[in-house]
């Protein structure tokens, strides 16, 4: 049978494109299926959007700390309109980054909505198209529980381009994008309360991880609430009136729902052509990414093994060397490194110290809390906290964890060293780069406990 393309790809996000543009390059004939900007949710609605926005909420905390290096006070206001302007245009661009991308790659760009007819073809409004191979990388979208009044909340979706500034504004979840919300719209200057039905935010990161950042985000202003969830929300004349499920109320200007991403597979026909999905809506793949028809694929966060951008890449990457190269490229989803962009910042890569402990017999923790140089002299009492976990018998480290300024782009170095297999002896035998906060890595000696 002659097909229209070797591969046709329905999604342009992050691991869509670059299996399309890698397929390409192999010689392929290659088209991708997408009715919103291209870039999927990191550049349209996430990684990207939000890091502009975390850098937009720093200023406030630059102007206080200036007083104490001798510049005199800093008056500013925030002007909502014009972040706003700069961030579209920002995406905008980007949008147009990945079209010439795919463009110059000879992908051809398919436009609307993509619906599976069978193993082997996909509808496009009037119009289908057959491959020999289909790629399904739709990604994720914002999930909002069932709760009174649910439609007048809002998802990540829709929070950076609302028409005002919400002054106060309340945050339902508990996870890294509601706590990165939560930093960033007090950052800009709004009243937040985030509520987390659980004991702690975070759920999955290392317990002092949890526990430092919850302390430091209080500190920064974020009036954080755990064992607390929502009842109803009911609109007023001005707000809207927010009832918990302990019988109090809050009167707010926003609702931001974080509680959670689905698949986005929704229209996409895959019980009728036999794609099997899990309890949560994911499309089950094996180690391949294959899905259980034997020409459909899936990878990202449709299949929601780590819902991470550079996850989908790598992914991407692998699947394109199975199908069209010399299927040995692999994906190891150990030692994967990641940040969250609260204030103070956190990252992690490796194991927790409670994975550690289940894992193997003896493990050993080095702790290190302190005032970074930068706050000696602008009287903020912001801490820096960070941690190893290293196994006793081989002396390997397991887990690097920080919570502090620029704890992304220092644990993205240290990843690379576990990737290695490197030991404490290792950290131990490397030289500081002095004064920086980064070096207390290389210089933690003692044990917690001993």
């Amino acid at each position: 049978m002659k097909f229209d393309f070797d591969l046709l790809v329905i999604g342009a996000g992050s691991g869509g494109v670059r299996a399309s543009r890698m397929a390409a390059a192999q010689g392929v004939k290659v088209a991708v299926v997408e009715a919103a900007p291209l870039g999927g949710t990191c550049v349209n609605l996430g990684c990207i959007p939000k890091k502009l926005y975390s850098y937009a909420s720093s200023f406030p905390g630059h102007f206080s700390s200036a007083k104490g290096y001798g510049w005199s006070k800093v008056e500013s206001h925030l002007n909502w309109n014009i972040l706003k302007q700069n961030r579209a245009k920002e995406i905008s661009r980007l949008n147009g980054v990945y079209g010439n991308l795919l463009k110059n790659s000879g992908v051809e760009h398919i436009a609307g909505w993509g619906a599976l007819v069978d193993a082997h073809t996909v509808q496009v409004g009037e119009r289908t198209y057959t491959a020999q191979y289909i790629l399904v990388a739709t990604g994720g979208i914002p999930m909002v529980p069932e709760v009174p009044g649910r439609e007048l909340a809002i998802t990540s979706n829709e929070i950076f381009d609302l028409p005002q500034f919400p002054k106060r504004l309340l945050i339902v979840g508990g996870g890294y994008i509601a706590s990165e919300f939560a930093s960033i719209f007090n950052g800009l200057g709004a009243h937040v309360i985030q509520l987390y039905r659980s004991e702690k935010i975070l759920r999955g990161f290392d317990e002092d991880i949890r526990d430092f950042l919850s302390q430091e985000m209080v500190k920064h202003g974020v009036d954080l609430r755990v064992n607390s969830d929502v009842a109803k929300l009911e609109k007023t004349a001005t707000s809207i009136l927010v009832t918990l499920k302990d019988g109090t109320t809050e009167e707010v200007d926003q609702v931001l729902y974080a509680t959670g991403r689905i698949p986005n597979t929704a229209g996409l026909n895959l019980g009728k052509v036999g794609v099997q999905v899990d309890a949560r809506g994911r499309i089950v793949v094996d180690e391949h990414y294959t899905s259980t028809v034997p020409s459909i694929f899936a990878l990202g966060d449709v299949v929601g093994r780590l819902e991470l951008t550079p996850v989908a890449l790598g992914e991407a990457m692998v699947l394109v060397d199975y199908l069209f190269g010399d299927k040995k490229r692999q994906m190891s989803y150990e030692n994967i490194p990641t940040a969250i962009f609260t204030t103070p910042n956190a990252a992690t890569v490796g194991l927790t110290e409670e994975q550690a402990r289940q894992q193997y017999k003896d493990i050993v923790i080095y702790r290190s809390e302190f005032k970074a140089l930068k706050h000696t002299l602008t009287g903020k009492n912001e801490r820096t906290m960070m941690k190893l976990v290293v196994d006793k018998a081989s002396d390997k480290v397991l887990g690097v964890h920080m919570v502090g300024d620029d704890a992304g782009e220092i644990i993205q170095g240290f990843a690379v060293a576990l990737k290695a297999g490197a030991t404490k002896a290792v950290f131990d035998s490397t030289i500081g780069i002095h004064p920086t906060a980064a070096e207390e890595f290389v210089t933690m000696r003692t044990p917690v406990g001993t």
